[in-house]
């Protein structure tokens, strides 16, 4: 008898772990079952965040377990730090909850030291960046200022919106270090304010645009060629735009300290269009968000859906994301300084 209980122990720890091992797939299929995923956006409805919020809420739930419904919230205010905040102090961190951000909202506790910030951006978890283009200032056809060089040598009136948001903070960078005659006329809700505002000749110019965005707010201004693009910015060059014969910001550019300051500006475009959560979700639903935005990003219904609304997704990983931000908040001091007064009035 006593020779037989190795052999029953051997036995039942091997169903056991059998158990348990069946256990584990079916608690990761159930980990999001029968619950909503609340998305929300920095940004006004309309814009660029927005349109990239809703095409990805419509195709993320079939890539996590348990296939959630996503719901989308706006949450416009300070270039998404608003939405930043809310975020990472109120809301549940419960794997439910994540945002699309601004990247001035992550770049913003950085170089701007008189803002009070309720929030970290190095412990923001980062899921992946949607887009990694290249943004530009545009004037429309019927626009009196045509080019940056133009834009050099007389009185340019700038559209931005508030405090944080990128066409406020890249109006300010071209004026103080590429010497543009830029007027910043700031307030407007979002992109799509400030492009109606252009429209009826109250405006001539915007910066800080994603090309992405551009082209799918105005498609048929880019398939006639009559977009007047006057200068692009970007860690790499686009090649579309190359083609368009669209100048890049460096060329404008003079003097050691101002191209450093524009660098460290234009790095954030590394991360066009960051999803993020809190840091305190739990590991499991971290791991499924990295997972299902990798795999949501090569699927070829999004990308076919993007491609219909002239959406560039040029995908980075959360790991990747999240080393850039690390990276960015160890830049010398002296030259955080210089920027954070280069993007100010």
């Amino acid at each position: 008898m006593k020779r037989d209980m190795p052999l029953r122990f051997a036995f039942h720890l091997a169903w056991a772990a059998g158990a348990i091992a069946l256990a584990q797939p079916a608690m990761a299929q159930d980990l999001y079952a029968g619950k909503t995923v609340n998305l929300m956006v920095g940004s006004d409805v309309g814009g660029g965040y927005d349109t990239y919020a809703r095409l990805f809420s419509r195709h993320l739930g079939e890539f996590l377990p348990g296939k959630p419904t996503v719901v989308v919230q706006n949450m416009p205010g300070a270039g998404s730090a608003r939405a930043a905040g809310h975020l990472y102090n109120a809301a549940a961190k419960d794997g439910l909850n994540l945002a699309l951000l601004q990247p001035g909202a992550i770049v913003g506790p950085l170089v701007d030291k008189s803002t009070k910030w309720n929030y970290d951006p190095t412990k923001l978890v980062y899921l992946a960046s949607a887009d990694s283009g290249n943004r530009v200032c545009i004037s429309l056809p019927n626009a009196r200022v045509k080019s940056f060089k133009q834009a050099q040598g007389e009185r340019t009136i700038v559209g931005a919106a508030g405090h944080g948001a990128s066409s406020r903070d890249y109006a300010y960078l071209h004026k103080n270090t590429s010497g543009a005659k830029f007027e910043v006329v700031s307030g407007y809700k979002g992109m799509a304010d400030i492009l109606l505002a252009m429209e009826r000749g109250e405006l001539d110019v915007v910066c800080g645009l994603d090309w992405s965005s551009a082209k799918a707010q105005r498609p048929q201004l880019i398939r006639d060629k009559t977009l007047n693009v006057l200068v692009q910015m970007g860690v790499d060059r686009n090649a579309e735009l190359d083609a368009w014969g669209v100048p890049n910001i460096m060329s404008f550019t003079e003097g050691a300290d101002n191209r450093a300051i524009v660098e460290l500006i234009v790095a954030q475009q590394a991360f066009g269009r960051p999803f993020v959560m809190a840091p305190g979700n739990p590991d499991a639903n971290i791991r499924a968000m990295r997972k299902a935005f990798a795999d949501v990003m090569k699927s070829e219904r999004l990308l076919g859906d993007a491609g219909k609304i002239g959406l560039d997704i040029t995908p980075a990983t959360g790991e990747r994301v999240q080393d850039i931000v690390t990276k960015m908040y160890t830049t010398p001091e002296r030259i955080v300084e210089l920027a954070s007064k280069a993007i100010r009035e």
